[in-house]
């Protein structure tokens, strides 16, 4: 404990205890010189005189008679009290707000310690809160680090959220506590370099931790890669890519169909033939709202045709798509991009030829119902 208030006072700002000992030293030169020709005492009389007035002691062996007299040991005896006081409140406060600070640090240390499967997220700005509030609604354990206290001025911490108003890149905090029990770095800030020599920090320390980067420019992308980042996701990519889908989301179907995975490359053929793109596919399992979800993006018949090469020619690979046909009853969603309604009739019309089609453009909801029933009378 003692090396520990010690270790808070010598940290004390010194700006304002500097500047208070500077006027006590001018008030006593002045009570010295004063002492000296205005009362007509000698050296040491006049520091003692000086000390015993600043201190408000006044033991009464020299007393002041003359009127100018008096107004010095008025001025010097009012100068001590409210200099002295003023510096010892100063050295009080900036006592207690150590102390607070560090009884809040070490709490807050302390809930880190006991805290198991948790997030770090560094930055708290505008991408930051969006993963922030991902992670909470999922009930997950999210530490912070925000250097700017006004950002998180109105995030109540709990159990589950930590606040360290701090720069990540300051010392070796966040490589301490990016361990076995973290599940991963979420590094938000706006600046790439910042993010760079986070990940660079952890990664020196931490070869095993999960690291995911924010990239402000795609320049960057690959200089956080080659850092040690393991996902890096940039709002220019992810801007583009929402342009894109709001733009065509008028010649966006959504088609859930039932078939084998024997039925791929035939159901494939199909939609290339209209000219449409297969976006991706969702497998939606029965019972279960939220499906499994498979990004393609082609409508090259190279593609499919590879595709149906890779199957007949690797077996564990076609018994594993097999598998995942089977678990889902064969009941998947194809998100499809065309040239507009026109050409979706036509291509459903061509696909009713080849398969089942349960819907289009249905919710999770409204799939995950229909699949109870068929799981139920399969």
């Amino acid at each position: 404990m003692r090396k520990t208030v010690f270790k808070i006072l010598t940290r004390l700002s010194t700006k304002y205890i500097t500047s208070g000992i500077l006027l006590v030293i001018l008030l006593f030169a002045y009570g010295i010189i004063g002492s000296h020709f205005i009362m007509g005492l000698n050296l040491v009389d006049s520091i003692y005189y000086s000390v015993i007035t600043m201190a408000t002691v006044g033991y009464g062996d020299y007393i002041p008679t003359t009127g100018i007299q008096k107004i010095f040991a008025t001025t010097l005896a009012l100068g001590g009290v409210g200099l002295l006081a003023y510096v010892f409140n100063v050295i009080l406060t900036n006592f207690q707000e150590r102390m607070s600070k560090f009884s809040k640090g070490a709490r807050k240390m302390n809930r880190i310690k006991h805290m198991d499967n948790y997030y770090i997220l560094c930055g708290y700005g505008r991408v930051g809160k969006v993963a922030f509030q991902e992670l909470n609604h999922r009930k997950q354990n999210v530490i912070i680090f925000e250097k700017d206290e006004k950002q998180t001025e109105d995030l109540a911490e709990d159990e589950t959220v930590v606040i360290i108003n701090k720069d990540a890149t300051e010392d070796n905090l966040i490589s301490q506590i990016a361990n076995e029990k973290c599940r991963s770095v979420i590094i938000s800030t706006g600046s790439d370099v910042t993010n760079l020599f986070i990940v660079l920090t952890i990664r020196e320390t931490n070869p095993e931790a999960w690291i995911v980067s924010r990239a402000s420019k795609l320049e960057n992308i690959s200089r956080l890669r080659k850092a040690g980042a393991d996902k890096i996701v940039s709002p220019e990519i992810i801007g583009g890519k929402d342009l894109y889908l709001e733009s065509a989301r008028p010649h966006l179907l959504r088609l859930t169909v039932q078939h084998t995975s024997d039925e791929i490359f035939e159901e494939f053929k199909i939609i290339s033939k209209h000219d449409c793109t297969l976006e991706n596919i969702d497998y939606h399992i029965p019972g279960i709202e939220t499906p499994l979800s498979r990004e393609i993006k082609t409508m090259n018949m190279e593609d499919g045709k590879k595709f149906q090469e890779y199957l007949s020619e690797n077996k564990d690979a076609k018994s594993a798509i097999d598998n995942l046909y089977n678990n889902v009853n064969n009941v998947h969603s194809h998100l499809i991009s065309g040239p507009g309604r026109q050409t979706f009739e036509k291509l459903i019309k061509d696909l009713e030829k080849q398969e089942k089609i349960i819907g289009k453009n249905l919710t999770n909801k409204e799939i995950m119902e229909i699949t109870k029933k068929i799981n139920e009378e399969s």
